[in-house]
């Protein structure tokens, strides 16, 4: 019984960290759009930007990463790309996090889920 109850916990412990992923591909598709007909953040876009960075979070640490210092290649130059690049690692988040099976701790999840926050640092640097 106890087996079966722990086995139950952790699926819907995955399952929620599934949703999770969903509400952040979600929640970067909209910053993108709204992005690109006011070229600008507003108050609603600082929001989402707060709810994807918790997320996030929430995610890397169900994982079981850190927060490590990373080097991202390609590095945005203004707000226009940085929002682009939050919206497809995001993207790739989701389905690594949607496709990884929940015995697994992935180390590409954790990788994505540090590029996407450091992604959004990199944001508000530029809204500053």
């Amino acid at each position: 019984m106890r087996a079966k109850r722990m086995i139950k916990l952790a699926e819907k412990e995955h399952q929620q960290n599934v949703e999770r992923a969903r509400e952040i591909s979600q929640l970067a598709k909209d910053l993108q759009q709204g992005f690109k007909t006011k070229s600008t953040l507003d108050r609603e876009d600082v929001k989402r930007l707060d709810r994807l960075e918790k997320l996030t979070k929430k995610i890397r640490g169900e994982a079981g990463g850190e927060a490590n210092e990373i080097q991202i290649v390609n590095s945005p130059t203004d707000k226009s790309s940085a929002v682009t690049q939050i919206a497809e690692v995001a993207e790739s988040l989701s389905k690594s996090v949607q496709n990884t099976p929940r015995q697994v701790i992935s180390a590409g999840v954790i990788d994505s889920a540090n590029v996407l926050l450091e992604l959004i640092r990199i944001l508000r640097t530029f809204s500053q």
